[in-house]
């Protein structure tokens, strides 16, 4: 098999600069059809296999592809990774697939080989690979968060509707039993109105809070720095970037916030209705330039929604809390319960009861009622019985039977879904990174703006902070960057990628 060499940005040939450019063009041109979808809505000749296309097969992205092959519905047929030392052991889960650092490339030559993608790369990525994926007409699985900003989760839903692609976010919870009976407790009114929602993590089990690393470090040659950059904005090369800490990185992450929100929010986004907050308001342990606190607070604010025939949806606050910080506990909660579990859980505090669940919205019970009833199945598909759990591979299968049926919407946490979910998980930290306004935010949803920052208003962030003891006493020195707020929220909403980027979405 070929090797293929780790290009650089210079030396892009031009077949794959005109690949890069004309990717919708290309696209419109002609449409690469699986042949289970010749037959129309339904149709699946019983010989057929998806083709996979794996982008980031380093961590979870492997897991993932996994899921997908259990049941002998797909086969992996390429494989994409800017460190082929971290995804060694994918390469070898598939021996016959093709490999690439870059996915642009793997796009490009295996076009007609692949129908569907499953993007795990970090957070900074996720909307160009998609992007140019789904440009294709390939289905795209995309890992947790969905995009790394709000500009990007909506550009990239306005683009898979276009295409009319089969999309999954990797929030796998969504496919589980709990969500649904959270949700189905509270259609049912069992809770009565809801105006308080907490949830909460243990996250960052990663460093964060950190300063840029000064150090010169040689990049590994097993890895492609330019590639793993992508739209980011260019740095060098340090270890403490990749693979796996780049979550505590402004610019390749969304800290704990973009990590677990995704799966923790999802119980409380799809029972409550929410759809965009009208406002949002973060505090935390210091906040630098260029890395996530180590903890923090984020309130959104939702306003009042359509009622359902069993339940009202007023007003409703929800605080997310992470780095070990809690709500209060509730009142009849037994001494030395936990609430949720180790990773997180959600709290619904309503007129007539409260519910807590765990992660991913598992073992949901409402406080003081262990043996209450479930409440009539009204969320639920005949399709999603896969015979496996969420924590199994249900969610990747519930994909892969969405794209035989040619059924955007089967999908539990199809685009239309997850986008907006997304959009307001990592619209969370415009609260943190602004929080020096003093104030809160107020947010348009529709036009993706916060509404209350003057044109001039300047913010203060930490770029370094020393602490020495001299002489038994402490000297401190704290370095800031003085910004505007204005132009810093615009950037935080829709990033300005590197020029070779530029243009994809």
């Amino acid at each position: 098999m070929k090797r293929n060499k780790q290009p650089e940005s210079k030396m892009m040939d031009s077949s794959r600069r005109k690949f890069v450019k004309g990717a919708a063009l290309t696209a419109s041109a002609f449409t690469i059809v699986p042949r289970y979808v010749l037959g129309g809505k339904g149709y699946r000749a019983p010989s057929d296999v998806l083709n996979v296309a794996g982008v980031g097969v380093g961590g979870m992205g492997r897991s993932n592809l996994r899921n997908m092959v259990k049941t002998g519905e797909a086969k992996v047929v390429g494989l994409c990774d800017v460190d082929w030392k971290y995804a060694e052991k994918c390469f070898a889960d598939y021996p016959e697939a093709k490999k690439y650092h870059d996915f642009r490339e793997m796009y490009d030559e295996m076009s007609n080989d692949f129908d569907a993608v499953m993007i795990a790369t970090p957070d900074h990525t996720h909307a160009v690979a998609a992007a140019l994926a789904m440009k294709m007409k390939k289905h795209a699985y995309i890992q947790k968060p969905l995009t790394h900003s709000v500009w990007e989760s909506r550009r990239l839903r306005q683009i898979a509707n276009e295409e009319g692609v089969v999309t999954q976010m990797g929030n796998q919870g969504n496919s589980g039993e709990g969500i649904r009976k959270v949700t189905e407790w509270i259609w049912n009114g069992d809770l009565g109105s809801i105006t308080e929602v907490h949830a909460w993590t243990n996250r960052p089990i990663w460093p964060q809070g950190l300063e840029r690393p000064a150090e010169k470090v040689k990049v590994p040659q097993t890895l492609n720095w330019d590639l793993f950059l992508g739209p980011a904005p260019d740095r060098p090369y340090h270890p403490a970037y990749t693979p796996w800490n780049w979550r505590a990185w402004w610019d390749f992450g969304t800290g704990a916030l973009g990590d677990m929100a995704c799966h923790i929010m999802d119980p409380a986004f799809k029972a409550m209705k929410f759809g965009h907050p009208v406002a949002v308001e973060g505090s935390s342990s210091q906040v630098n330039t260029e890395s996530a606190p180590l903890t923090e607070k984020v309130t959104y604010y939702f306003p009042e929604r359509e009622n359902l025939p069993r339940v009202a949806f007023p007003e409703c606050t929800f605080t997310w809390w992470d780095g070990g910080m809690m709500p209060d506990r509730p009142e009849g909660i037994e001494d030395g319960k936990m609430m949720g579990d180790w990773g997180g859980g959600n709290m619904f505090i309503g007129s007539k009861g409260t519910l807590l669940c765990s992660t991913y919205g598992a073992n949901p019970y409402i406080l003081g009622k262990p043996d209450y009833p479930a409440a009539p199945k009204i969320f639920r598909r005949p399709e999603e019985d896969t015979g496996l759990t969420w924590n199994e591979g249900a969610h990747e299968i519930d994909w892969i039977h969405a794209i035989f049926k040619n059924d955007p919407e089967m999908p539990s946490s199809n685009i239309n879904y997850s986008g907006p979910l997304n959009e307001v998980v990592v619209m969370g930290n415009l609260g943190v990174r602004l929080q020096d306004l003093r104030r809160r935010l107020m947010w348009d949803g529709e036009n993706m703006k916060i509404t209350n920052i003057g044109p001039s208003e300047e913010i203060r962030i930490v770029t370094s902070d020393k602490f020495t003891v001299v002489d038994g006493d402490p000297k401190f020195d704290t370095q800031y960057a003085t910004i505007n707020a204005k132009q810093a929220a615009e950037e935080y909403v829709k990033h300005t990628y590197r020029q070779e980027w530029q243009g994809i979405l």
